[in-house]
């Protein structure tokens, strides 16, 4: 597991527990489920590995770097918010490019929700099938804290049995060991209030221009 020095900082259930019923630390959190569907176009899709393999791996790495006193977690843009860098063990592709002259023309954009509940916001992306990209060196798990997602999901009238207490939001295939900038859009959504599916953290200003200086020169390939 890597973390860098520089850091600050509805549904189906996934929870591995073990045969003596012992909670693990992480679950899948059935919003990022969409990433393990190639054909929902929702979210970047993992490739070369299940659910079941992807949660049972990532809490063995999580449980191997507490035993070597790994610093693991690293702050999000929330108290309730975390990060865990682990090496890319599936096939995933990394998730952006860099926009240049010769494939500005290939982006699409569309007002897009990530589930019925949320308002549609503006996206836009490259088609995976129109960029290259080469398999992504490292997967930024984001978690959020049992405490948070049972407050949206009770804001959104969903139920979710799940005991762990940090639960896998997203995953960003990536080749950087660190956090690179949250989407302005996601930015702004996070900011709506819990019902409309944003966490009701205010937008920090400095964040976001950070976000917009690496957006408008990159984008998704989905």
């Amino acid at each position: 597991l890597g973390v860098h020095s520089r850091q600050r900082k509805t549904r189906l259930y996934l929870n591995m527990a073990d045969s003596e019923g012992s909670v693990p630390f992480l679950a899948l959190d059935p919003f990022a489920h969409r990433q393990f569907d190639a054909k929902s176009g929702k979210g970047i899709p993992i490739e070369g590995c299940t659910k079941e393999n992807f949660i049972k791996k990532v809490n063995e790495l999580y449980e191997e770097a507490k035993k070597k006193e790994t610093a693991v977690l690293v702050d999000g843009y929330a108290p309730f918010c975390k990060h865990i860098f682990v090496p890319n063990f599936t096939q995933t592709k990394s998730a952006y490019v860099a926009i240049t002259s010769e494939n500005r023309s290939l982006l699409q954009s569309e007002y897009k929700a990530r589930r019925p509940t949320e308002l549609a916001v503006l996206s836009r992306w490259f088609p995976k099938e129109k960029v290259k990209v080469g398999v992504a060196k490292y997967l930024d798990l984001i978690l959020y804290s049992r405490e948070q997602i049972n407050k949206e999901n009770e804001a959104m009238g969903v139920k979710n049995p799940d005991k762990s207490p940090w639960g896998i939001v997203s995953i960003k295939p990536q080749d950087e060991d660190h956090e690179t900038p949250m989407q302005p859009i996601t930015m702004m959504r996070n900011a709506l209030p819990l019902e409309h599916g944003g966490s009701g953290e205010s937008l920090d200003k400095k964040k976001y221009q950070e976000a917009v200086d690496f957006w408008k020169a990159h984008a998704n390939v989905l």
